[in-house]
This record gives C-alpha cells, sequence and structure tokens, in this order.
C-alpha cells in the first residue's frame, strides 16, 4: 500500500487550496480517506478524542449489512431457480444467462455456488448504478459547496440496493437514488443535516412513482413468467377462512428468510446478527430496535385478539410480523439512523414504538399497503424533532419543579 501512498502525497498539492485541480480536492480527499487514515490529528489537549470517527462508524454499519448481502445473493438466486426447476418460470434470456453459461453454472437450487452467483448477476448490477449516481450526485454537491464528500453515502448506497426487488429497471435505481440524495439529504445541508432516511426516501419515491416495477407478485422473482407474492401481499388478498396456510412459508422458513421479497430484508436471523454488532459497538441504539419489535408485537397482540372475518392480515400473531416483510430489516439498520432519528434517551422509546405500532396498523388496516415499515420509519423520521422537543421540555420543567422546592 505504500507505493499507493506516495503517488497519493504526490498528487496532493496539485489538489489543496492554491493547486491547479483545487476545485477537485473534494474528489482527492474520498480516495484518500476512503484507503487511509486522515492525516490531519489534534495537538492540543483542548479536545476529546475518540477513535470511532464518521468513516469508522459507516465502515462498521456495512459490516453489520454483510449477513443481509450475502443472504440478498443466495436467496436471490434459490428463489429463481425453485421457480425455473419447478417450470413456473424460465431465466431472462439476456447477458446473465450469457454469463452463468460460460460458467458452466446451471440452475440448481441445491448448489450454494450456482444461487450465489445468480443473485450477484442482478444484486450488483443494482449496487454498482446507486455507487455511480448517487455518488456522482454527493460528488458534484461536495464540489460546489467545497466541502469533503462525507462517508455517509457508504451506508447509503448499500441499504438502498437491498430493499429493492431483483427485476428493478437499473433505469428506475438512478432515478430514485437520485432523488433520495438530492431531495432526501442534499437540499438541506448534507449528511447530518437531513431529515429523513435518504434510503427509505429513495425506495418511497419509486414506491409511489413506479408501483408496477417496486410491489406486486412479478417482481420478486428473477425469472421471467413467473408470479409470486411476498407473505404479506398474498394474505392481503385472500379469504379469512383459508388460514395461515395460504402464505406458503412456515415461520423458520420467514425467519431464515427462503421467501419472496426485497432481496436483503427476507431473514430476520441475518438483521439480527448485524443489530447484534451494531449494539456491541454502540452505532445502533438497542432502546431503538428494542421499542419498535415491543411496538409492533404489542399492536399485532391486540388485534390478532380482536380478528376480523374479512381481513386475513388479523391472522397474523405478533411472532409472524417480526419475521415477514421489512420489519426487522427496518428496525436494526433504518430507524436507527443516528442523523433522522429520535436523539433523547426518553425519545428513542417513543419514536420506535411508535414506529413499530404504526408499521402493523398500516399492515392490517389498509391491505393496500401490507408492507408498512418503510412509511411508519419516514413518519417517524419527521416526528423525531417533535418527540426530542418534548422530551426536554419535560425534563425542564422537572427540574424547575425539584429547584423550586
Amino acid at each position: 500500500m505504500k507505493p499507493i501512498r506516495n503517488v497519493l502525497d504526490k498528487l496532493h498539492p496539485h489538489f489543496a487550496q492554491g493547486g491547479r485541480f483545487e476545485r477537485w480536492y473534494p474528489l482527492y480527499e474520498a480516495i484518500d480517506t476512503f484507503l487511509y487514515t486522515p492525516g490531519d490529528v489534534t495537538k492540543s489537549n483542548t479536545h476529546v478524542r475518540d477513535s470511532l470517527d464518521l468513516k469508522r462508524m459507516m465502515t462498521t454499519v456495512v459490516i453489520a449489512l454483510t449477513p443481509c448481502i450475502l443472504m440478498a445473493l443466495w436467496n436471490t438466486g434459490y428463489q429463481a431457480n425453485l421457480a425455473i426447476e419447478a417450470g413456473n418460470g424460465q431465466a431472462f434470456d439476456d447477458w446473465r444467462a450469457g454469463i452463468l453459461a460460460l460458467l458452466g453454472i446451471g440452475h440448481d437450487s441445491s448448489s450454494l455456488i450456482g444461487n450465489l452467483v445468480f443473485g450477484a448477476l442482478y444484486f450488483f448490477p443494482v449496487y454498482f448504478v446507486t455507487v455511480a449516481v448517487g455518488g456522482a450526485w454527493e460528488g458534484l454537491f461536495s464540489i460546489v459547496r467545497k466541502h469533503e464528500i462525507n462517508e455517509g453515502f457508504l451506508v447509503t448506497s448499500m441499504l438502498f440496493p437491498l430493499t429493492l426487488p431483483p427485476t428493478i429497471p437499473l433505469w428506475q435505481v438512478a432515478v430514485g437514488i437520485s432523488f433520495g440524495v438530492v431531495i432526501g439529504k442534499e437540499i438541506f445541508g448534507g449528511t447530518g443535516r437531513n431529515f429523513l432516511n435518504p434510503a427509505l426516501t429513495a425506495r418511497a419515491f419509486l414506491y409511489f412513482a413506479y408501483p408496477a416495477q417496486i410491489s406486486g407478485p412479478k417482481v420478486w422473482t428473477a425469472t421471467d413468467g413467473f408470479t409470486g407474492a411476498t407473505p404479506l401481499g398474498v394474505l392481503a388478498d385472500a379469504p379469512v377462512s383459508g388460514g395461515l396456510d395460504q402464505i406458503g412459508v412456515t415461520w423458520s422458513q420467514a425467519f431464515l428468510g427462503t421467501m419472496q421479497g426485497s432481496m436483503g430484508e427476507t431473514s430476520t436471523l441475518a438483521c439480527l446478527l448485524g443489530a447484534g454488532l451494531l449494539i456491541l459497538t454502540g452505532i445502533g441504539s438497542w432502546k431503538i430496535i428494542t421499542a419498535v419489535f415491543v411496538g409492533a408485537a404489542a399492536l399485532a397482540t391486540l388485534l390478532w385478539g380482536v380478528g376480523s372475518e374479512s381481513n386475513a392480515l388479523f391472522l397474523l400473531g405478533p411472532h409472524w410480523h417480526i419475521v415477514i416483510g421489512g420489519l426487522a430489516f427496518g428496525a436494526v439498520f433504518m430507524a436507527t439512523d443516528p442523523v433522522s432519528a429520535a436523539m433523547t434517551e426518553t425519545g428513542k422509546w417513543i419514536y420506535g414504538i411508535m414506529i413499530g405500532m404504526l408499521t402493523v396498523l398500516i399492515r392490517v388496516i389498509n391491505p393496500a399497503f401490507p408492507e408498512g415499515i418503510m412509511l411508519a420509519i419516514l413518519f417517524g423520521n419527521v416526528m423525531a424533532p417533535l418527540i426530542d422537543y418534548f422530551v426536554v421540555q419535560a425534563n425542564i420543567k422537572r427540574r424547575m419543579t425539584r429547584h423550586a422546592a
């Protein structure tokens, strides 16, 4: 790595203030700090030093996402190969089929490598388009504002593809991430000033702008001619008399994530593994994660007990709501966003419980939106400053009362 360090050091004067390429310094700085620890250090003793800077924090989040990424690759290929083996679909006749043929990989759902490669041919194009387009917007705003490129996009670029179906058109990926970065973050001042989660903002834009490519039974499996709805989508249109057998998966399958859904959101187990790392490193708030699950379980138990004669989603108990849809993924990686989430300790409980309850409320009461975590978190983001304000004001009043006494 020393030769690379030497090259960067030689280039630095050209990008530093007064250099020929001063205007493009944010691009140079992004590459430098991505590969190496920043050279600027605090020399006085008036600052509190912490080894966890923004780059390390974002890198830790990406590492925590690794189980979800691996599951996205494997399950995307697994679901497609299952459909092809059953004769319910055929592989897309495009460059992906050519690569599989070149590698000598057939459509065998029992092949670990085969599933991973098949899934990678769908996941990584979405990821690369996200990085290229979103990164270009980040670089443009940094150059215009003359500030460094923030590492926050490192996480956004990974979260966004994991929330999408494998068949999403790549041009829509570009449009969606553009909306999320520009409208959801940069126009408010960039990372640290955005009140909405950029990845969720991008996902919500696609959901409402292009519903045919982001929802429905035809988008979840990477095969041509196959129709298969998610468990929540099945129950949204199913009769109550059919019971939970209509879902088509067992609880353990749903927990492991071997079912239809967005590429990285199906496995609750993978999400919990990531949650463990985030909590151990102090990056993810265990209070918010726990509160989301508690809020969802509480309302789900109530609705489950009430029941319904016309809405099959009332059949879902709290143990089912936790493992289907994107609730676990949203609770661990989206609701805990340190910028857009509540910051006070009491506020974190209120914020998380509200998101959990609103998720179940949207899922069950409004079958037109069988997945509610996305809208619930965005609503929580909007309400987070107000929640923190009232928590702080309540603390002030209590202190004034004690002082007066």
